[in-house]
Parts: structure tokens; sequence; C-alpha cells
């Protein structure tokens, strides 16, 4: 008899530390028009971020998955800048707005910049060098830490699009290698907070870009450009691919401390 009450405490005390271990999360999502859901027939449900936040929600440890979506279309780092007044200003007040609303969870920034900094004419401060867009990404970061001191950062690298792309904006191959050459940067700005700060700024995703590059038929729509057919922004299917390369990157975030 003793034993199967010392068996059923047990087994409270685990269920109990296992329901004290779920983690709740805010996470602002912070990019371009790929964040956003452009091109898509429903980017309130089919938005990369609106996924990611479904995947996560599925995942062990996790309880609750609340999500702003604060993709901006044609927007680059320049765009984000605190200095900028425009969209930085969004990015907290939603971020404060999820706090308030679900105060407990751990508050998260998903970061996705760069594309539009890779062009080579036409969006704001283009073209973007590889340490201006270190220098950039820092000033945002910075700031938004200054403001959510106990938030965390994911960084994930800009996807590929093809070496004819010319919208409004003109790309092409040297925007392309312009988009790589921002990789390492990335991973800079991670090690350096990781002297300043261990544990808050993580290196996110980081093989999307080869997967779209391998799947732009099926996962990216074709539009059609200056330069011909040119593939940038994910379908259902590619939105879908992204959110679970988005997600597993946040979640060993998160699950890591």
């Amino acid at each position: 008899m003793m034993n199967i009450k010392k068996y059923l405490l047990l087994l409270c005390l685990c269920v109990s530390m296992s329901v004290s271990a779920q983690k709740k999360l805010n996470v602002v999502f912070v990019g371009n028009s790929i964040t956003q859901g452009a091109l898509l027939e429903n980017p309130e449900q089919e938005a990369p971020p609106v996924r990611t936040g479904i995947w996560l929600g599925n995942q062990t440890g996790i309880s609750e998955v609340n999500i702003s979506n604060q993709g901006m279309s044609g927007k680059t780092t320049v765009d984000f800048l605190p200095a900028s007044k425009s969209y930085f200003p969004k990015v907290k007040e939603a971020m404060a707005e999820l706090q308030q609303k679900h105060p407990g969870a751990v508050s998260l920034f998903s970061i996705m910049l760069g594309t539009n900094d890779s062009a080579n004419t036409k969006t704001n401060g283009a073209p973007v060098s590889a340490p201006q867009y270190y220098t950039n990404m820092k000033v945002i970061i910075d700031e938004l830490m200054e403001a959510f001191p106990n938030a965390l950062f994911v960084l994930h690298y800009p996807i590929w699009y093809s070496p004819n792309t010319y919208n409004g904006a003109q790309y092409l191959a040297s925007g392309l290698k312009r988009l790589t050459s921002y990789y390492p940067y990335l991973q800079e700005l991670v090690d350096y907070y990781a002297e300043k700060c261990r544990g808050k700024v993580f290196l996110g995703d980081t093989e999307a870009t080869a997967y779209f590059e391998t799947h732009y038929q099926t996962e990216l729509r074709p539009e059609q450009g200056y330069a011909g057919i040119f593939y940038l922004h994910p379908n259902k299917q590619g939105a879908e691919s992204l959110a679970t390369f988005w997600g597993k990157a946040i979640y060993k975030a998160v699950m890591s401390r």
C-alpha cells in the first residue's frame, strides 16, 4: 500500500513539473513581403508567421503561442531603423501589446531582413553593403533590447531568390550575391551578443535558402518581371516549408534556456 502511495505521489510530482515546464511565447515577426505573406490568397491564415505559430504550438514543452506579423512589403533594415520613426515604433507597439495581453510569456523577435537591402536599385538604402547591414541590424536589436530587456532574438538568413529577379526594384545576380554576403555578418552579430549578453540572440534558420534554391519551381511563385519569369515569394506550400524552418530555429532557441 505504501509503495502505491509513493508511486502516485511521484507521478503527481512528475505531472506537476511537466505542466510547470510548459512555455508560453509572444513572438513578433519582423521582415518584408515574404514575412507579410505577399501574393498568398489568405495571408491571415497562410503567411509564414501564422504557420510558424501553429507549428510551435504543436511542439512538446510549448503550451501557448501568440504572434504579431510585422512583415512590411518592400522594406529594408533602413526602414526599420529607430531613427526612421516609421516601422520601428510599430514593432515595439506589437510586442508591448502582446506582453500586456499575455503576461508571463517568453518574448521573442523573429527577424528576417535583407532581401530588399540586397537590391541594386529602388528600395530604401539600396544597395546596402554587408557592413552597413550589420550596423543596421545591430541598431535595431540594441534598441529593442533596451525596450524589452528580457526578450530573445532569432535572426534568420534571408532566403534565396532567382538571379533574374527584377520587379519594381532591380535585384539580379549581383543582388543575390550581395544577399549571401549578409550571412556571415549575421553570425558575427550572434557572436557579438554572445559575449555581451549570452543566451539572448540566436542564429536562426540557415537552411531554407538552399532549400528554396532547389525547390523554387514548386514552392516559390512565378512572377513576370523585366528580366523574365522570376521567383521570390513563397506560395502556400513554400510558406508552410519556411514556417517549419523558422519554427525549428525558434524552438531550439527557446528550449535551450
